[in-house]
């Protein structure tokens, strides 16, 4: 499957601006708990997302000040969808080089192959010097999603109702 038909849940919904965490675990768990207020995960998919980094360290932290959160698919993830939460303060993943994290977007995948090129398009968004400053400046949601989405276009980007989203004007 190309990455032009790997569909993903995202929209303003998915975004939450301006969050403050004192410990990673906080920031991940609010993460997750976006993906599940959306519906694309059940409970538990937070606690997997935290074992993942417990177990292998904070390789999820990407670039400098941004993480990549996720866990592989499993039966608590409903669809696949993405979630950016925003951490102007910072918040200390341990990582030696990429701390403090002020942006943390969220992964849920249904499939390994989706995972992996959901992964590969998420890193042309993040790929960028001017990144985490791009996404401090935002402030209303709804703008933010639709830029993503144009940055993130090989990928079909649907919103709360399964509509595509539309592109930024």
């Amino acid at each position: 499957m190309s990455p032009q038909h790997t569909t993903i849940r995202f929209g303003g919904d998915c975004i939450r601006l301006g969050r403050q965490a004192v410990t990673w675990r906080e920031a991940v768990t609010a993460a997750g708990k976006v993906l599940e207020t959306i519906g694309a995960t059940k409970n538990g998919y937070s606690d997997r997302m935290l074992w993942v980094i417990d177990a292998f360290g904070p390789y999820v932290v990407v670039a400098p000040g941004i993480a990549l959160v996720h866990a592989r698919p499993g039966p608590d993830v409903r669809e696949n969808a993405a979630a950016v939460l925003t951490f102007p303060d910072g918040v200390s993943f341990g990582h030696p080089n990429n701390d403090p994290v002020r942006v943390v977007v969220a992964l849920a995948v249904t499939r390994p192959d989706e995972h992996v090129k959901i992964i590969a398009v998420l890193a042309k968004l993040l790929d960028n010097d001017e990144a985490v400053d791009w996404f401090l400046r935002a402030d209303d949601a709804d703008e933010l999603a639709a830029a993503i989405t144009e940055v993130v276009s090989p990928l079909k980007v649907i919103g709360p109702e399964g509509e595509p989203l539309p592109p930024a004007r």
